[in-house]
């Protein structure tokens, strides 16, 4: 009696690695911080610089800089 060989498939590396939604998120919150987290440093820096008001808006640039760089 012939033997046959059940034909076997090997995965492909998308398939041996599946995509991890939590990591995928906290890689790319790292580089693009959430509306909140700006918004929480900006005025962190407002307070450091005595609550004095028209520079929000350098306020929010650096606040944005830091945490996409990761100095917060």
């Amino acid at each position: 009696m012939a033997r046959t060989h059940a034909k076997t498939s090997h995965p492909t590396p998308a398939q041996q690695m599946p995509e991890n939604p939590a990591r995928n998120a906290a890689a790319s919150n790292r580089t693009q911080p959430t509306h909140e987290q700006i918004a929480r440093r900006a005025y962190e820096l407002f307070l450091a610089r005595g609550g004095g008001h028209g520079q929000h808006e350098q306020d929010w640039a650096q606040a944005e800089r830091e945490l996409k760089l990761g100095r917060c």
